[in-house]
């Protein structure tokens, strides 16, 4: 097998991606990889077009399908925290999945968000190609012309890319631009 790989490497000018076995069970690079080594001098797309085209047709979530419920104690100033884990979009530079946990915090006025509504809004985002701040800043806007709260603020902790994490805050308050 070490042989195969060093042979693997030379042929491919030191680009190895192993897919496709012969019938004895060793890897064995194809076409298309001596195909790539022979173009990996060429500038990369950083958006490849497939991702471009998904992207421009794939629609923005619409706040429509946020339903609202009436606060059940209008005269008294909670707080209610909800947080989903489970938060899924596109870059729109790599059309590689971004992962992160959204966070709404809010003070209801005559109106709360009723849960399922909100994650079915939330799987809206699967397919946007969005940025982590532009999709923050989308969800704090939506959630608060949904259910016009007194205030909230809406947290977006994403997973790390390339070894760096990012966490993006957007805050309402009712009155203040």
């Amino acid at each position: 097998m070490q042989r195969f790989v060093a042979d693997s490497l030379r042929e491919s000018g030191g680009l190895f991606v192993a897919d496709s076995r012969s019938e004895s069970g060793d890897w064995r690079p194809t076409d298309s990889l001596r195909e790539s080594a022979t173009n990996r001098c060429e500038p990369r797309n950083p958006t490849p077009p497939v991702f471009e085209a998904l992207m421009a047709v794939t629609e923005a979530p619409s706040v429509e399908p946020l339903e609202t419920f009436p606060n059940p104690r209008p005269g008294r100033d909670y707080t209610i925290e909800i947080v989903c884990p489970e938060f899924t979009s596109v870059c729109p530079k790599t059309g590689q999945p971004d992962f992160g946990t959204i966070t709404f915090i809010y003070t209801p006025a005559a109106q709360c968000v009723e849960l399922k509504s909100l994650k079915l809004y939330l799987q809206g985002y699967r397919n946007q190609g969005i940025f982590y701040e532009a999709a923050v800043n989308r969800l704090l806007d939506d959630f608060v012309a949904a259910c016009r709260p007194q205030r909230c603020k809406v947290v977006g902790a994403f997973t790390p890319r390339g070894g760096l994490t990012t966490t993006v805050t957007c805050v309402y308050e009712a009155g203040v631009g």
